[in-house]
């Protein structure tokens, strides 16, 4: 997956979940601050993303330093570099 498709379908995400318009899905935009999710929003983030890309993201430690739309797609683009899927996970 390139990190374009990653980008791609991380807007995706943000589009469909949260009805954030396209235009304002720059790398650089604070999820908070920018975008406007909470707490609560980004659980439901977790879980399309997950959905979407087909990677466990609830225990991962880097998931606390994202702060930016930039840092999720290096996150996702990790992930999958390192075959973190819910099926890589049970065969440790």
């Amino acid at each position: 997956m390139t990190e374009q498709e990653i980008i791609k379908l991380t807007n995706q995400v943000f589009e469909d979940s949260f009805e954030i318009e396209k235009e304002l899905l720059k790398k650089e935009m604070n999820i908070f601050q920018d975008l406007g999710l909470d707490s609560l929003d980004i659980v439901d983030l977790v879980v399309a993303l997950q959905e979407k890309f087909g990677v466990k993201i609830r225990n991962d430690e880097r998931i606390k330093s994202i702060r930016t739309l930039g840092d999720i797609y290096k996150f996702i683009t990790a992930l999958k570099a390192e075959g973190s899927t819910p099926a890589a996970d049970s065969q440790k």
